[in-house]
């Protein structure tokens, strides 16, 4: 399948993107909304949506199909890893899902296209998104990507998607997905791709911007910010970690198979890559097995896993990265504290347990520490180091215990809790970093009838 050129990152690398080529696809972005996007209902950009997304779930979708013929050599990840990581994220875009994020965040579905009505105060309200809403896109997984769309398409807004070098494949697929849905909509999307920081292109597309997302290190937000003209909003999604609690029971004999399902599939989702993996996980001391059986159980279903769903290749800073560490850990594990096990002739995938409970950065690419402590106050203790950044904690505990162990995380400020296995795939009424995904974008009108 060959795409037609309809988005500058479709031309062929000797059509330079230029500082004119930039801006004149913004002005031109911006009278298509006004054409064919801003008088468009809610119900109407809805359907579109959903139908584009469950075109995506067919595996005879020439567009998925494209995607993972292409997986490892343009996304770094295995096909099956890839597929699941797809499935997982287009089976949100329902009507109703979509409908239910408006609702939860607007008040009301129907805000985006009339006033409404609040009896309480006697005042109606309008909310409206930017005229163009650009996008500094991340590369390490797509999904934040392609939810960034979805939420302009959903506030009406024209938009400009910027891809990092070499990352705007799956970006590309979706955009034309919604081209052969409906054309004119995706007319009011563009998509780009050039290296990251280069001020003269960048500096012509923050001209034309109303609002831009970013998402990325903190250090790359910070120097977008500065770029950015002061009348220009940005919603700017920085460093995070996450991390998995296990408690003794979740560990009982007959949760126990489970548990290590749940876990060793949180960390091969998108290979451990997006800030909602886990870094590692805590295991509470009394369950019918101790955190190290737990580690070594976690190894042999990541071996099995890696038959099934391999990782992929990694680009060689990375691997040697990852080397480099395990070496580490082959010289600790001569002590009693630490215990290594590790895919052999390759860097597939890698579990340290130490008794240490001190929080780890791990080097991802599935590579997982396991650490035992005696309480969810040992565990927040530990890793108050990395407070204030923590995504998301994938939880398993029985019903009753969950709940108190959540309020508690919630209190430590943890903004998303979930269930074990799920870490990677949050609902689309998730609240990144605990605010509204799509009451971020708009700008509320208010009618004091």
């Amino acid at each position: 399948m060959n795409l037609p050129n309809y988005f500058i990152a479709d031309l062929p690398p000797e059509h330079a993107v230029t500082p004119k080529l930039v801006t004149e696809a913004c002005q031109a972005l911006k009278q298509n909304r006004e054409r064919y996007l801003l008088g468009r209902s809610t119900a109407n950009i809805v359907g579109v949506l959903a139908a584009t997304a469950q075109s995506w779930l067919e595996h005879d979708n020439p567009f998925r199909k494209l995607a993972l013929e292409r997986a490892g050599a343009e996304t770094g990840f295995g096909e099956r890893t890839l597929a699941r990581g797809l499935d997982s994220f287009f089976k949100q875009f329902t009507t109703e899902n979509l409908n239910a994020l408006i609702t939860q965040d607007l008040g009301h579905v129907e805000r985006l296209d009339r006033f409404s009505l609040d009896r309480a105060s006697n005042t109606a309200s309008l909310a409206r998104g930017p005229e163009l809403l650009v996008h500094i896109a991340a590369g390490n997984i797509p999904n934040p990507t392609l939810f960034s769309m979805v939420l302009g398409f959903l506030t009406r807004s024209a938009q400009f998607v910027k891809c990092a070098r070499g990352t705007s494949l799956l970006p590309r697929l979706f955009a034309h997905s919604i081209y052969e849905v409906e054309p004119k909509l995706a007319a009011c999307l563009e998509i780009a791709e050039w290296p990251g920081g280069t001020e003269t292109l960048e500096q012509p597309l923050f001209a034309e911007a109303d609002c831009a997302t970013a998402t990325g290190s903190d250090e790359t937000l910070a120097a977008i910010r500065k770029q950015l003209p002061p009348r220009v909003r940005f919603i700017g999604h920085g460093h995070r970690v996450s991390f998995g609690y296990i408690t003794g029971e979740a560990l009982g004999r007959f949760e126990l198979k489970n548990t290590v399902q749940r876990a060793a599939s949180d960390v091969v989702a998108w290979n451990q890559l997006g800030c909602l993996s886990p870094h590692l996980f805590y295991v509470e001391h009394g369950g019918t097995v101790s955190a190290e059986s737990f580690a070594e159980m976690l190894a042999a279903k990541l071996a099995e896993l890696e038959g099934t769903e391999p990782r992929g290749p990694l680009p060689t800073e990375e691997a040697a990265a990852l080397a480099l560490k395990r070496g580490f850990y082959e010289v600790r594990a001569a002590t009693n504290d630490t215990k290594l096990w590790k895919s052999e002739g390759s860097t597939a995938w890698t579990v340290v347990y130490e008794a240490d409970p001190q929080f780890q950065i791990s080097c991802l690419n599935r590579f997982i520490y396991v650490k035992p402590v005696s309480d969810l106050t040992e565990a927040l203790r530990q890793a108050e180091r990395v407070r204030g950044q923590v995504s998301t904690v994938g939880l398993a505990a029985e019903a009753d215990q969950a709940r108190v162990l959540a309020t508690q995380l919630a209190h430590w400020g943890v903004p998303r809790i979930c269930r074990l296995g799920e870490m990677q795939n949050p609902p689309l009424t998730w609240r990144h970093d605990g605010r509204p995904t799509l009451g971020d974008l708009i700008t509320w009108t208010d009618w004091e009838t």
